[in-house]
């Protein structure tokens, strides 16, 4: 079972290959601030944008560095059922903890070719997988009952939602049971999310504020709920900063600004405009992050 906040790592990149030392300084910044694990080549992680070379890397990466301290859940989703069978592989063999896998974009598959689309590769692997759901990026929504019917898979062992729905998560905790993972993909109804049964949060803002995101959900668990809404409350302003734009142009950006990374970021995604950078900038000031 994973529990607590799992943050979607950003990529970092300096002259156009990946940064593996600033890679390791974030995981360090992670892991000093109690994140409960890490999420490298997801949506934040620009997967769409490397190579397989880079995609195994950054894992490998994310694995040493981590040493075990932290479980490390390896994206290895395609619009590819080979490919991400590919990447899954890859993921077990180089020791990762699980696997995060995105509904295939693109193809908009129906909700029998999602199930066998994740049944496949779950037999073709021993790692444990974990779905994620993501209509506003891929265009296809996997429904509860596609979820129950995973579920039933032994090495299927839980589901990133990021539909922002509270009944869609309701209904997935209805059906699967406690046994099953239910983890928010969206920062702002992390709170909420949990409040329905959800176990935790796969982060964008922990990349730039781990303590507060790990901590939320660690009281939320821990059943101190007023913890907890308190530091919804204080990460509102930041959740809404780091969604001014496409992520993750902003995390990048405001990462940036704390001196960690360069701002660098591929085509088609662009660098942080100037209209929001200072929206994003009083954000992180009010929060007290050290720029």
């Amino acid at each position: 079972m994973f529990k607590g906040a799992y943050t979607a790592l950003v990529t970092p990149f300096k002259d156009n290959a990946v940064d593996e030392t600033k890679l390791r300084e974030l995981i360090e910044f992670q892991i000093t601030n109690k994140i409960s694990g890490l999420v490298p080549c997801g949506t934040t992680g620009e997967s769409a944008t490397l190579t397989y070379e880079e995609h195994k890397m950054v894992v490998e990466t994310t694995i040493s560095a981590a040493a075990k301290r932290v479980p490390v859940i390896a994206g290895t989703g395609s619009n590819s059922t080979e490919e991400t069978i590919e990447l899954t592989k890859h993921a077990e063999e180089a020791g990762a903890d699980a696997a995060l896998l995105i509904t295939p974009y693109y193809n908009k598959p129906t909700q029998e070719g999602l199930y066998l689309h994740y049944k496949q590769v779950a037999e073709s692997v021993n790692i444990p997988i974990l779905l994620y759901n993501v209509p506003g990026r891929t265009s296809v929504d996997m429904l509860p009952e596609t979820v129950a019917r995973l579920s039933t898979i032994d090495n299927i062992v839980g589901i990133k939602d990021a539909t922002a729905n509270m009944e869609t998560a309701g209904w997935i905790k209805n059906l699967c049971g406690d046994s099953f993972s239910l983890l928010s993909g969206d920062d702002a109804t992390t709170l909420p999310f949990m409040a329905v049964g959800g176990d935790g949060v796969i982060s964008v803002v922990s990349n730039v504020a781990p303590q507060e995101m790990s901590s939320l959900c660690s009281s939320f668990l821990a059943g101190d709920t007023e913890s907890a809404r308190r530091l919804h409350c204080q990460l509102l302003p930041l959740n809404k900063a780091l969604f001014l734009e496409t992520n993750p142009i902003p995390v990048k950006a405001a990462l940036h600004l704390m001196g960690k990374i360069s701002e660098e970021i591929r085509l088609p995604l662009t660098i942080l405009s100037e209209k929001n950078r200072d929206q994003l900038r009083t954000a992180l000031e009010e929060l007290k992050i050290t720029l």
